[in-house]
């Protein structure tokens, strides 16, 4: 990340997607957080405010900008690729960070379970990573929304609007499980 104003350690900047205004807040090693929609303005800058206390308002320098513009693009139903946007993953745990990782590989329009990545993980506990999930601080760049239980069921999700913004983030990806028409029902 390059051009930060001097004398802050994180910043933030609002921008509109299709789905209404979001939130992105980013510091000198890379996007800190990512928040979905909330029903107005003040609300979405009081939860930024909350999350990442002492974050100030600031124009977004190029390279951010340029992330902004491929979330506005996936959110329209372009394909976009954000497994490459760096993340600052200091706060955040191990086992999340991990789960993460994975989840960051999965495509736009295609899902894994969570027992998926758990297994991937070698562990026995799909729980565990759904609770690691709604904790993702980086909503829509680490894609906690491509993740679904067993059987295609949706599943939970903790960003405002719960699992009707999931349901409406697949439909705009054109997700699809190939293996479970269920996921194709409930997105439809």
């Amino acid at each position: 990340m390059q051009d930060h104003p001097p004398g802050h350690a994180a910043f933030y900047t609002l921008f509109e997607t299709a789905m209404g205004l979001c939130g992105l807040a980013w510091n000198q090693r890379g996007i800190i957080g990512f928040q979905l929609p909330e029903d107005d303005r003040s609300k979405l800058c009081g939860r930024l405010a909350k999350r990442f206390p002492g974050i100030v308002a600031a124009p977004p320098p190029p390279d951010v900008q340029g992330i902004i513009a491929d979330v506005v693009a996936l959110l329209s139903g372009e394909a976009r690729d954000l497994s490459t946007v760096p993340l600052d993953m200091e706060r955040v745990p191990d086992l999340d960070r991990r789960v993460y990782e994975i989840a960051r590989t999965i495509p736009p329009g295609r899902v894994l379970t969570y027992g998926e990545i758990a297994s991937q993980l070698g562990v026995n506990n799909a729980r565990m990573i759904g609770q690691a999930l709604g904790r993702n601080p980086f909503a829509i760049i680490v894609p906690c929304h491509r993740v679904v239980a067993a059987g295609g069921k949706l599943g939970g999700f903790s960003a405002t609007g719960g699992s009707m913004t999931k349901r409406r983030l697949l439909a705009i990806e054109g997700a699809r499980r190939d293996e479970s028409p269920t996921l194709f029902d409930l997105i439809s």
